[in-house]
């Protein structure tokens, strides 16, 4: 395979890898805990979008409990953004074994 076919076939790649990125910026996971009492729904930006808490919780006295749940839930959402983007960047760019966490 000469240069010139390579390169163009990095160029493809880097478009597909963008495109597929900005794919996942509009996509939301809902991160759950405390049995699905608190969810937390984070885009793959990841930016939260929302927080929904059962009133059942909410107790002033255990302040502290629900804000572990809250954190719980919000990396809950995380890890599940960031297998999404493990996932799809794996299919984007063909398996090629690129390292985690570069996209």
């Amino acid at each position: 395979m000469n240069i010139q076919a390579m390169l163009k076939q990095a160029q493809a790649l880097q478009a597909k890898v963008a495109k597929v990125q900005e794919e996942l910026k509009a996509r939301e996971m809902i991160g759950t805990s405390g049995g699905g009492k608190v969810k937390v729904t984070m885009t793959g930006a990841h930016e939260v979008t929302a927080i929904s808490i059962d009133p059942e919780v909410v107790n002033p006295e255990e302040v502290d409990l629900l804000e572990d749940l809250i954190v719980a839930a919000m990396n809950d959402a995380r890890g599940k953004i960031n297998k999404m983007i493990e996932e799809e960047m794996g299919r984007a760019t063909g398996g090629m074994g690129l390292p985690p966490g570069l996209f």
